[in-house]
């Protein structure tokens, strides 16, 4: 129907230890339709990565701005995201050196572009009269609410695009040293990391709610809603450990977590619906890489806890999970409640199964190995994954067996980060 740069980013994300290929294609789509010029309209300036891709009558007759749009302020932080994440992988050094050029755009965007006011922060503020009003992952027009309800006003900075940004500061910073021979650039974007992460546990959290918020508006207040976003912060490797634990705890209390999924909003906050887009519902890829934030911070259990939940929502929906579904209680009915209009199937909800199991047992590929510690809950009985390929070569079975255990570090994790699962 569309290339969606977010979209196709998370899927292949999702994909890399089945299908790395896919990732690879992705990025040189991508790299190759990279914006070049300021362009209210498109919302686009040098180095962006696309929000979204159309070919329809009223985009070619210069109407609406999909030609493409570029209205997505986390995107260009996820582009450099896959890209280590797929060198570390498949090795392919190649790929990474015929992207240097698009990278290092992305990385000057990010720097300069995407920080509107040069507080260090990422904030955006449509500029197409077609755009999107919100442009991080929820970008719905009512996604940004304070925790009484009340709609936050742009500039916003939302707390998942400066997590993302930071995890791109340290893997572009690898990638620099250890294969484009910068280490001027990499001794750099560790200092850029390093003040962001310290600016950002100042500025996202709150001592009266007692977790990271989701924005600042544009007064910098603190937009004080409690939501799923908290776990892409913990995915991202920005929070610090002490607080890692109050975010996991939030992430499974009742308010957030419905038993099939984590809710984008705490049913406890004013602007919730269990049937609104971004305010209540359970997002597929989004309880994905929740799991995953909790795993990186050796949550194991609980993580796993959460990828099993996103399993047991997928058998319900006969394996083909929509790109939403109701954030109705388990306890409820016991029924999932599906979200009228969501599409099914959507790239990044097919693939979340799959981010899951990759949860479940563990993987990470570190050095040109895979690295595994299986977190498999007693019901599930013994789980094996045959044939995944690191740096081309078929690696050590990964099982659910204690014989299977390898630890496994987080990856660059912050000075303070924890360490419990090294």
């Amino acid at each position: 129907m569309a290339l969606f740069g977010r979209d196709s980013i998370v899927m292949a994300h999702q994909l890399l230890p089945f299908q790395p290929h896919v990732a690879a294609s992705t990025l040189e789509v991508l790299a190759s339709l990279q914006a070049t010029e300021r362009d209210d309209f498109r919302d686009a300036e040098p180095g962006k990565i696309l929000h979204e891709l159309r070919r329809g009558e009223l985009t070619i007759l210069g109407d609406q701005p999909h030609s493409p749009y570029y209205g997505g302020h986390d995107t260009t932080s996820l582009f450099l995201i896959l890209l280590d994440e797929y060198e570390r992988w498949t090795g392919d050094s190649e790929l990474v050196h015929s992207l240097e050029q698009p990278a290092r755009a992305a990385l000057r965007w990010i720097e300069e572009e995407g920080d509107l006011d040069d507080d260090g922060f990422l904030e955006y503020s449509r500029r197409s009269p077609e755009g999107l009003d919100n442009q991080g992952w929820k970008d719905s027009d009512n996604s940004m609410l304070f925790a009484d309800g009340t709609r936050a006003a742009s500039p916003i900075a939302a707390c998942e695009v400066q997590t993302y940004a930071y995890d791109a500061f340290r893997r572009v910073s690898r990638l620099a040293r250890e294969i484009w021979g910068d280490a001027e650039l990499a001794d750099r974007l560790l200092d850029r990391a390093e003040t962001l992460r310290e600016r950002f546990e100042e500025a996202f959290w709150s001592d009266e709610r007692g977790h990271y918020v989701l924005a600042l508006d544009g007064e910098k207040r603190q937009v004080d809603a409690l939501t799923s976003n908290i776990g892409h912060v913990l995915w991202s490797g920005i929070a610090s450990a002490e607080r890692a634990q109050v975010i996991v705890e939030k992430l499974l209390s009742p308010e957030l977590s419905s038993g099939w999924g984590i809710r984008t909003m705490s049913s406890a906050d004013a602007g919730y619906n269990p049937l609104e887009y971004h305010n209540g519902t359970v997002w597929p890829h989004d309880t994905a890489l929740v799991a995953e934030g909790m795993r990186r911070y050796g949550f194991h259990e609980e993580a796993s806890r959460v990828a099993l939940a996103l399993l047991e929502a997928a058998e319900a929906f006969d394996g083909r999970l929509p790109e939403l579904l109701g954030g109705f209680h388990l306890a409820g009915s016991g029924a999932l409640v599906e979200y009228d209009g969501a599409s099914r199937p959507q790239s990044f909800a097919a693939g979340a199964p799959l981010m899951a199991l990759r949860t479940l047992l563990g993987l990470d590929a570190e050095g040109g190995t895979l690295r595994v510690e299986p977190a498999v809950p007693e019901p599930v009985g013994r789980l094996a994954l045959r044939g995944v390929l690191v740096h081309g070569g078929e690696s050590t079975p990964a099982e659910s067996g204690a014989a299977a255990r390898q630890a496994s570090p987080l990856r660059d994790p912050p000075p303070e980060a924890v360490t419990n699962a090294m």
